[in-house]
């Protein structure tokens, strides 16, 4: 019974199923399913098939919002039962956009299909200082931070946020890792940074590598 439950969560995530996803994860809470199992064997793993699809162009963008927002709406119900988050996740990362520019679709998806692969993530939102990023940093010592730009006129405080948070002393505390639509390969490495990605699913591979999570 609990393998066909979790099936029916993957199953409702995979196929957008929006208007029945949350009430087939509390009917699974609600039948006994332990949580975990809800979240990892459930939602993780459809959240994983839409990630892989996404990246063999079977699905595209606004299916994936629409899959965050289903993440997002069935893990409300989920959330009071689940375990402590440091038993679940799989490493903690810190997300945010860069000072003067108010663009989040790119990252929210990014923190999505991370949360989706079972990373906790910390979401500061976006028009994020330096200040604010070290403090993150301090707070809540993620393993990875990832610091995003959708604007050719802000991706430069990128690198004003790396060396500001060399100069602060915590940067050798956290590995970095930018993206945005003007980001390249080279010009994110020659910033600093440990690594790039070009979407959100590349974003959780990356992660993932930097970490040596399988």
């Amino acid at each position: 019974m609990t393998c066909a439950a979790v099936e029916r969560v993957a199953k409702a995530l995979e196929e957008l199923d929006i208007e029945n996803a949350r009430s087939i994860v509390e009917q699974a809470v609600a039948d006994g399913v332990p949580p975990a199992a809800i979240l990892e064997e459930g939602l993780i793993a459809g959240m994983s098939r839409i990630g892989e699809k996404f990246r063999n162009n079977e699905v595209f963008l606004p299916e994936v919002i629409v899959a965050a927002s289903i993440w997002s709406d069935a893990m409300k119900s989920l959330s009071p039962f689940l375990a402590s988050e440091a038993t679940l996740s799989r490493g903690k990362v810190v997300i945010g956009t860069v000072k003067g520019d108010i663009h989040d679709i790119g990252k929210n998806l990014v923190k999505a299909m991370l949360e989706g692969e079972g990373f906790s993530v910390v979401d500061l939102g976006v028009d994020v200082t330096p200040e604010r990023f070290r403090d993150a940093v301090v707070e809540h010592k993620p393993d990875v931070l990832a610091i995003s730009a959708l604007l050719t006129t802000t991706q430069a405080e990128i690198p004003v946020t790396i060396r500001y948070l060399e100069r602060e002393g915590v940067r050798r505390n956290v590995k970095i890792i930018v993206g945005g639509a003007p980001i390249t390969h080279s010009w994110a490495l020659s910033t600093g940074a440990d690594g790039w990605a070009p979407d959100a699913r590349t974003a959780v591979d990356a992660v993932r590598a930097l970490l040596g999570k399988p």
